[in-house]
């Protein structure tokens, strides 16, 4: 069964249930996931050309991975400990909503985190008091869109999944009801 279809059926007269809510549309959902990588390190000690080229590389996978080109993020201000000047591009983010949102979702949850190399479950501490989700990702290969055999170099990434939930128990709820592995 596709997400959006559990969602539906499953998991709001689920919800409804547990939480006593009068209507449908008081039960939370995910409103959008954003995923975000900083170049940082991969990129501080190159040449603008090498740089260029990481950057490229890295844009190019994390669209595979998400189906929609990144948008790039640039430095607010010059600091100069991490070797950042004001106006270099320091990351890349995209922002899934929508069905891309779903289709992401379950990449991420039936085939990238069972993948991922030592992974016991999204711990509880994940969640923020808003009800949103944010997990870290190692390895960008543990998504199928992504040839080991044609990567470069291996990037980690941050994925935040954001909930119109009230309180994190809610978003904890509607998790698990998705069937996402969360460590009890």
């Amino acid at each position: 069964m596709r997400l959006k279809e559990k969602y539906q059926k499953e998991v709001v007269p689920e919800m409804m249930k547990r939480f006593n809510y009068e209507s449908k549309m008081a039960v939370p959902k995910i409103e959008k996931v954003v995923v975000n990588v900083g170049f940082g390190k991969m990129v501080s000690s190159k040449l603008p050309q090498e740089r260029q080229k990481i950057i490229d590389a890295i844009v190019n996978d994390l669209s595979l991975i998400c189906a929609q080109k990144p948008a790039l993020t640039k430095a607010k201000k010059t600091i100069s400990g991490f070797k950042v000047r004001e106006g270099e591009i320091i990351g890349a983010k995209v922002t899934l909503r929508k069905q891309r949102m779903y289709d992401f979702l379950e990449r991420l949850i039936h085939i990238a985190l069972p993948r991922s190399r030592d992974f016991q479950g999204i711990s509880i501490s994940s969640f923020d008091e808003k009800g949103n989700l944010t997990i870290g990702i190692r390895e960008h290969i543990a998504f199928p869109e992504v040839s080991p055999e044609k990567v470069k170099f291996i990037f980690p990434f941050e994925i935040t999944i954001v909930t119109n939930a009230k309180s994190r128990e809610e978003a904890i709820a509607l998790f698990e009801l998705l069937g996402f592995p969360i460590k009890k």
